[in-house]
């Protein structure tokens, strides 16, 4: 799964480059508070690993939590941005935003390197 599209740009400059906006601050947090998480953090990870980058909800239920609690944390995903959804039938499947993967790389990126 390529974690940057061409024509995406990331939503902010790495943290080392300069301050953060109010705004890039937070649109930053809502991705990393709905990562913060156990739950929602398996549910995305078993997205994004998942054969052809998409999953059925089906396939991803099973982190310990009822059905209705799953469906709460995959919402939140979806709010923050992380993730989104189309019907096909009866189930749902997801996607991880790979523009969204990129931007966290990206913030966090140079960091990581110094």
């Amino acid at each position: 799964m390529p974690l940057l599209e061409p024509d995406v740009a990331p939503c902010c400059p790495p943290l080392t480059e300069r301050p953060l906006t109010a705004e890039e601050a937070v649109r930053t947090a809502a991705m990393f508070k709905a990562l913060g998480d156990p739950v929602r953090l398996r549910l995305f990870s078993a997205v994004a690993s998942h054969e052809g980058g998409e999953a059925c909800v089906c396939d991803i239920s099973d982190v310990g939590v009822s059905q209705p609690t799953v469906s709460h944390h995959l919402k939140k995903l979806k709010e923050a941005g992380l993730l989104t959804s189309e019907r096909r039938g009866t189930w749902v499947y997801y996607r991880v935003e790979p523009s969204v993967l990129a931007a966290m790389g990206h913030i966090l990126g140079r960091y990581a390197a110094a």
